[in-house]
């Protein structure tokens, strides 16, 4: 029995970034024996156990045969005789296919070393074809790894084009689309996930929405396509966090589509991916008062404290802080001369001014203590906007 560590932990070694996870293929081995090993069995559609000690995931080494359409449809095998070599063919991409023995000696049997130093995105064998979600996988590299000089091998854009053309990709489900979708959000340039699905025609089939933020010269006969996504750009440069991110995607389908991108199509576009409540929260509020937050140094006090309820930043104030977060980014995106954001000084000094407010409400009743409590909140407002 050989156990070598394989995939990503392989790859960002080689890279010189920090290895966030490893795992381990197991050669020669049975089940049995790695049970009789302490190792505790979990997966479900083939041999994968954790390390008694580590926790750390050991696969056996195995091959996959394609049986129907979509990425669930294969045939496992898992048998002892299946080679480190067998087992690094049915990966994605030649950078994903190294290991590394227990001496640390790189297996690298189809060039993965050669594409890392090349900055290649490149298919490991014709068998690519078979699993619609690499077409997502190859995007998210991109975007994780552009910062580098990454691009994808003409060949394996070839590939996913077959793949768009002859429907393969339609079998993806929403979930695992969303997935990687929110992987991509957090990588260096989330534009470059977008932009290498446009590449191979499959962002029309997964995003339409965003495939027509296309700018009319892609549509030129031999021009390459092109995709601008300002809001997402500064909101990266801004923030690593993924809801803000997406809000601003969100913003820029808005600033996109000549009738706006409204709550109606949000939710639509967000049902459809299975996309969680804290990312279409953020995104509705966005929409909704965004216009308000630009022009917020022109609000009275009384309006101020509307904008702030609506938010309902007393009772969620990390949520504003995202929201001037995501404004702050599409208000840089169309004027990239400023590093301020004017709006998101007054909006804190209006929140920290209402939220301390102590409404003296000795004697009333019901109705009387909100109107007093607004009156004392817009008062204080209106006292730090002098």
């Amino acid at each position: 029995m050989d156990i070598y560590l394989v995939g990503g932990a392989v790859r960002d070694k080689l890279l010189g970034l920090p290895v966030h996870e490893r795992d381990w293929v197991v050669v020669g081995a049975t089940p049995q024996q790695l049970l009789d090993l302490g190792y505790i069995a979990v997966g479900k559609d083939f041999p994968v156990f954790l390390h008694p000690d580590t926790k750390e995931e050991h696969a056996l080494a195995r091959t996959e045969r394609k049986t129907a359409p979509g990425y669930t449809g294969f045939a496992v095998c898992a048998d002892p005789g299946i080679t480190l070599e067998q087992d690094l063919q049915r990966r994605d991409l030649t950078i994903n296919a190294m290991a590394e023995s227990r001496e640390g000696a790189l297996i690298d049997p189809y060039g993965g070393r050669d594409d890392l130093d090349s900055g290649l995105l490149r298919h490991v064998s014709p068998a690519f074809v078979e699993d619609p979600v690499r077409i997502l996988r190859v995007a998210r590299f991109a975007a994780c790894l552009a910062r580098y000089g990454f691009h994808v091998a003409h060949g394996t854009n070839a590939l996913m084009r077959e793949m768009v053309d002859n429907g393969e990709v339609d079998h993806l489900v929403p979930e695992r689309v969303w997935a990687e979708l929110r992987k991509a959000l957090a990588c260096d340039t989330p534009t470059q996930f977008f932009a290498v699905l446009l590449g191979c025609g499959a962002l029309a089939r997964l995003f339409p929405e965003i495939d027509r933020l296309q700018t009319p010269s892609a549509k030129r006969e031999h021009d390459k396509p092109r995709l601008q996504l300002p809001v997402l750009d500064s909101a990266t440069v801004m923030s690593g966090d993924t809801a803000i991110r997406f809000a601003a995607l969100v913003c820029d389908l808005d600033n996109g589509c000549a009738d706006g991108f409204s709550i109606a199509g949000l939710d639509s576009f967000c049902d459809r991916l299975r996309v969680p409540n804290g990312f279409r929260e953020l995104a509705g509020m966005v929409l909704r008062h965004r216009a308000q937050a630009h022009g917020s140094v022109s609000l009275t006090a009384a309006a101020l404290l509307e904008l702030l309820m609506s938010l309902d930043a007393f009772r969620r104030g990390e949520r504003l802080a995202d929201f001037i977060a995501v404004c702050a980014a599409d208000a840089r995106a169309t004027d990239t001369s400023s590093h301020d954001y004017p709006p998101a000084a007054l909006l804190e000094r209006a929140y920290q001014a209402a939220a301390t407010v102590k409404a003296d409400t000795q004697g009333m009743t019901g109705k009387e203590i909100g109107a007093a409590l607004r009156e004392q909140r817009i008062a204080a407002i209106a006292k730090v906007m002098a």
